[in-house]
């Protein structure tokens, strides 16, 4: 759970700063990407990632959550039916904040804030994980003839062949 804010609030009271950040996650999941102040942006990133991972759980509890703190059904939906797949593979850092510069009326410091969408690269083994590996021998590959190409005895052969089995059982 993000930790709770001391001093100021964004723009006033701890209800504002809660419709604030909820509508801040909405547009960030319908858009993918805001432009928004830096600290906006710092803000918004615990509950972004928070609700992310609401939609890799998928149940209805995680989607009654979500929408209890989005209160907009078009956003849950897009996070829960297109977000959540595209990051299933990641474990955590699903938002980027990127610095742009200061906006020209206040002098603002504004920043980006986009979802990570890109598949995740597969990591690179440790050496002493490789070195066992390593070691261990490798099954061979056998390749088998297509089925087309497999010629069955006749059945009066095989059936000769095991005769003489099943006698010799006896």
């Amino acid at each position: 759970m993000p930790k709770p804010t001391k001093g100021p609030r964004l723009g006033g009271g701890p209800a504002h700063e809660r419709l604030l950040l909820a509508n801040l996650a909405a547009a960030l999941f319908t858009n993918k990407s805001i432009r928004t102040t830096e600290t906006k942006a710092k803000r918004l990133r615990p509950l972004a990632e928070r609700l992310v991972t609401f939609g890799k759980r998928g149940d209805l509890h995680a989607r009654r959550r979500a929408l209890s703190i989005l209160r907009n059904k078009e956003a849950v939906h897009v996070l829960f039916a297109e977000i959540a797949p595209l990051v299933a593979e990641r474990e955590g850092g699903y938002t980027r904040i990127t610095k742009v510069g200061n906006r020209k009326g206040d002098n603002a410091p504004m920043a980006v804030i986009e979802l990570v969408l890109e598949p995740v690269a597969p990591k690179a083994k440790s050496a002493k994980k490789a070195a066992p590996a390593a070691k261990a021998p490798k099954a061979e590959v056998v390749e088998e003839a297509p089925a087309e190409e497999v010629v069955e005895a006749p059945v009066e052969e095989t059936a000769a062949a095991e005769a003489p089995a099943e006698e010799k059982a006896e």
